[in-house]
């Protein structure tokens, strides 16, 4: 019998990372909530959650190195999972806050407020999903749970071949906004999906199941 996946929860101070951890056991993987280099470099998988501001999440990832280490697993091709926050904080600047705040800048783009009626965008949403994506595999009518006042609504990455594009998925709240991102190993989200129910869970078991397995 093969041995559940690695997972590891990046521990930065992050709310909320209890309830990933759980999704993430419910969706098949072993998982450890946890900084340490050892731990967060060698798991199959690492997931950065974020709750809270752009700013706020960037400091403390800074803090606990962790900005370095999603760096050096992206750069051995390791794959990494962001969500909500985590995901925003993957692009080149947020602009919550009185001064644009700079983020890791994987992907170019900024962070920005939702032209919407109602902010925050609370609650179920569909999403249109990429034609080639893998994360919404038999999932693609589903809603997820969402809760942001910020997004990033553009997407301007230019990917020369060999390398393949992006599978970009999109929401709608107010004005269309990026919902997910599958770019090599790569992948984010800006949902929850460990608040989305049996489509979160099924979500998670996708990417949990595309991993390429470490040697133990």
């Amino acid at each position: 019998m093969t041995d559940a996946p690695r997972i590891a929860v990046l521990d930065y101070g992050s709310g909320n990372v209890h309830s990933a951890v759980k999704a993430l056991q419910a969706a098949g993987a072993t998982v450890q909530l946890s900084a340490d280099t050892e731990v967060v470099l060698h798991a199959d998988g690492l997931v950065v959650p974020g709750v809270g501001s752009f700013g706020t999440v960037m400091r403390a990832l800074r803090a606990r190195r962790g900005d370095e280490l999603i760096g050096r697993r992206l750069a051995g091709g390791r794959a990494v999972l962001g969500i909500c926050v985590g995901m925003q904080i993957l692009f080149e600047h947020g602009t919550e806050s009185a001064e644009t705040d700079e983020g890791m800048g994987e992907w170019p783009g900024d962070v920005q407020r939702l032209r919407a009626p109602v902010l925050p965008h609370i609650g179920w949403n569909t999403v249109a999903a990429a034609a080639e994506s893998r994360l919404f595999r038999g999932i693609e009518q589903e809603r997820f749970y969402f809760v942001h006042s910020y997004a990033a609504t553009q997407w301007t990455l230019d990917v020369m071949p060999p390398f393949p594009e992006p599978a970009v998925t999109w929401a709608t709240h107010g004005e269309k906004f990026v919902a997910a991102v599958e770019n090599g190993p790569l992948t984010a989200v800006q949902f929850h999906p460990e608040k989305s129910g049996a489509a979160g869970i099924a979500l998670l078991r996708n990417w949990i199941q595309s991993l390429p397995r470490t040697q133990r």
